[in-house]
């Protein structure tokens, strides 16, 4: 399975570090290495000392598919989740002011929390659903899937046109504004709709 991660989706994530509005989906992937494994703690690498949290929601693809039409996307996934997207900011800086790929600022070992899993027919409307981090108790990001440039089922049709979609792939669809620095010790948890999703702890 591969982790397939989209840039840049939400205009005020744009706007906060600063990017420009992209033209199409900004893809990047993570290798499954990038799982942080069940009930373990998030370990700031020592290559950063500045590693931040993007919550986004997640989409798991059910079939094999190729040059999805966006009308026939919703048939490849029945699951929705919520995960942590962790960036080596200062090291992703450095990569992109060379040019140079992300993925040694994206892609590390744990840099890709998975939570649990809910069944999309437990939402009325997937363009339009509330999510959020909170940091030791405190709300951090808050989003909303309405506000994505791109909604989920244009992410599949956009994704299927490079890459063969796998059953297991997880698409992690980008993240809202506040973004920030995780500490040791902090406590990240994030909710779908007030249903807490995961709970992790920062070493």
């Amino acid at each position: 399975m591969k982790l397939i991660c989209i840039g840049r989706n939400y205009t005020d994530h744009i706007k906060e570090l600063e990017n420009e509005r992209p033209t199409d989906p900004v893809v990047f992937l993570k290798p499954d290495t990038a799982i942080l494994l069940k009930k373990q703690p998030f370990f700031i690498p020592d290559f950063s000392n500045d590693v931040h949290h993007e919550v986004e929601v997640l989409v798991k693809i059910n079939k094999v598919g190729k040059h999805i039409d966006q009308k026939f996307a919703h048939k490849y996934y029945d699951e929705i989740g919520l995960g942590i997207d962790f960036t080596a900011r200062d090291l992703q800086t450095k990569l992109k002011e060379k040019g140079l790929p992300w993925e040694k600022a994206k892609a590390f070992d744990g840099a890709a929390v998975i939570g649990r899993w809910l069944p999309k027919t437990q939402f009325e409307n997937l363009d339009n659903v509330n999510f959020s981090l909170k940091k030791n108790d405190y709300l951090v990001q808050n989003g909303n899937t309405s506000h994505m440039l791109w909604k989920i089922d244009a992410l599949i049709e956009y994704i299927s046109k490079y890459f063969t979609l796998k059953i297991g792939d997880v698409i992690f669809t980008g993240t809202p504004a506040g973004v920030g620095r995780v500490e040791p010790n902090d406590q990240l948890t994030g909710f779908i709709e007030n249903q807490q999703l995961f709970s992790i702890t920062v070493k």
